[in-house]
């Protein structure tokens, strides 16, 4: 039987599909529905399972939401997390709140901006969302409720939100004034665009109740490095406990969930306390995977993204961790760190504490030594690389390609084989931090940056021909029918943007000269 119930929290289906579990298959989302045909979407992106309408596995920002709400003195009963395909059965007159948590509602994301031509195309993430909002604008008309959006793409819709007729906008982290601020809602004391500018304490932030999609659990709010383009460096550094994250991860293991990823702003700077120098605190980043490991065995732990810089200051950390969480070659452990940029001069301008504790002329050689210390421990690092940063020379962008011709070579040699690495170049985009026009790959590609991207993905391509087959689940369906289409879908992207470079004038096979670098083995010391 379908209970109807008071709050009805959601997200659109873009945020409810595993997309059979390969990795970074999820960066589907961003691609343009003009493009991308429905039916190879619709085979890709399969969906969470449900039951009856109730999500059983839900992102991890719904289950934050519902932990908030019931540590904030509303009833389980009053609550339910849905599948968005299925929101409807749970609405009537009794419901006040639609709530949706977002991502990139609009489209303007850094990988959608690239992907849809500067935001002329429409985004799977943005035709999702506005079908979402659409059908509740309905079901409002004849209920009454209020449609309530946030998260953490919540700063895209601040021009579209009288538009959208959505009741209020959230912005900002909630779990500290969720109880307050719901309740306003339901009464009408609330303006249609809230921004919380205060942050919750770890204590102030409650843990999980539901299983979460592919057994995530947060260990840290923040970062600290304080990146001038980067939101989550709005957000102070917050670190959880480890009896606070093990209860977390208990909640999935009781669900029968034998995985963890483990989530983080950079999961390298946990518990960090060197914050001048920023070395890593590596002794508590290993005993927290050690931990989970010895009270869980869970057989698959991975963690999320992190910076380059701490593998290199500290050549254990990498060794240490991998033991733990049994990397080897079959079975590579996938992170995302930035890379962002070669230029010194922009790394100084806009993210000086990146690459401590080194310099920002050291930059580049911390990249190339942080590849090689992650091959070396079987761990393949999918950076992603900033076009279009403001105040970005042509000479900055060509710096950036030069690091990835230079990477592709001397870690070749280095390692006496192919080298694994992406490196994924993402528009700019101001996300509400920065107040600068958002990288319009039409409008304001140079021959720098066509090149930055070419070789981008023209390494991409290599490593989908190569490496996927060893990430993705060995399902009769990946293996004879998506990694065929990925290896045909990877080139025609990389035909299609060779094809727009030489429209725009500029040469793709115009030689890159490597880097003249100095690499050395990473040193055992500490730098200053």
């Amino acid at each position: 039987m379908i209970k109807l119930v008071r709050i009805v929290l959601t997200t659109d289906e873009t945020l409810t599909s595993d997309y059979r579990e390969v990795p970074l298959l999820d960066f589907l989302s961003c691609a343009p529905v003009e493009k991308v045909p429905n039916f190879i979407y619709s085979f890709l992106e399969t969906q969470l399972p449900h039951e009856n309408g109730l999500l059983i596995e839900a992102p991890y920002a719904l289950r934050k939401v519902e932990a908030a709400l019931l540590s904030h003195g509303f009833r389980r009963e009053e609550i339910v997390v849905a599948h968005p395909r299925y929101v409807e059965k749970f609405i009537d007159e009794k419901t006040t709140i639609v709530g949706i948590s977002t991502m990139d509602p609009m489209g303007l994301g850094p990988v959608s901006l690239m992907f849809t031509d500067g935001g002329r195309l429409t985004s799977y993430t943005k035709l999702k969302f506005l079908r979402l909002v659409d059908k509740l604008k309905l079901l409002r008309k004849k209920y009454g409720f209020k449609l309530v959006v946030g998260g953490q793409g919540s700063w895209q819709l601040l021009q579209f939100v009288e538009d959208l007729d959505i009741d209020h906008l959230v912005i900002g982290e909630t779990e500290h004034v969720i109880g307050e601020l719901f309740r306003d809602i339901e009464s009408g004391r609330l303006d249609r665009v809230v921004r919380i500018r205060s942050f919750p304490s770890i204590g102030e932030i409650p843990s999980i109740v539901g299983p979460t999609y592919k057994g995530m659990v947060e260990v840290m709010r923040g970062c600290g490095r304080n990146c001038a383009f980067c939101s989550p460096n709005l957000r102070r550094a917050r670190y959880y406990p480890i009896e606070k994250i093990l209860e977390e991860v208990r909640v999935n293991v009781r669900a029968g969930i034998r995985r963890a990823w483990i989530h983080s702003e950079d999961i390298f700077l946990y518990k960090l306390e060197d914050h001048r120098s920023f070395y890593p605190n590596t002794d508590e980043v290993v005993r927290l995977f050690e931990t989970i490991d010895t009270t869980y065995r869970l057989p698959h732990m991975n963690p999320t993204h992190s910076s380059i810089s701490p593998v290199v200051a500290d050549p254990t950390l990498l060794p240490r961790l991998s033991r733990i969480l049994k990397a080897g070659p079959d079975k590579w452990v996938g992170i995302q760190p930035g890379l962002e940029t070669a230029s010194s001069a922009l790394i100084r301008k806009y993210m000086e504490n990146k690459p401590k504790p080194f310099s920002p002329e050291e930059w580049p050689r911390v990249v190339i030594e942080g590849t090689y210390m992650f091959n070396s421990n079987y761990w393949f690092p999918a950076y992603t690389a900033i076009v279009g940063l403001p105040g970005e020379t042509d000479e900055d962008a060509m710096e950036t390609a030069r690091l990835i011709v230079t990477m592709e070579k001397i870690l070749e040699d280095r390692l006496g084989k192919r080298a694994r690495f992406i490196v994924a170049p993402l528009a700019f985009t101001s996300m509400d931090v920065l107040k600068s026009g958002s990288f319009d790959p039409e409008e304001h590609v140079t021959e720098g940056r066509f090149l930055l991207i070419y070789h981008a993905w023209r390494h991409i391509a290599k490593e989908v021909q190569n490496s996927l087959l060893n990430v993705m689940p060995k399902s009769f369906a990946n293996m004879f029918i998506f990694y065929p289409l990925s290896r045909l879908g990877s080139w025609i992207i990389l035909k299609c943007i060779r094809d727009w470079g030489i429209k725009k004038g500029f040469d793709p096979d115009k030689p890159v000269k490597p880097l003249e670098l100095t690499i050395t083995l990473p040193s055992t010391q500490r730098a200053s």
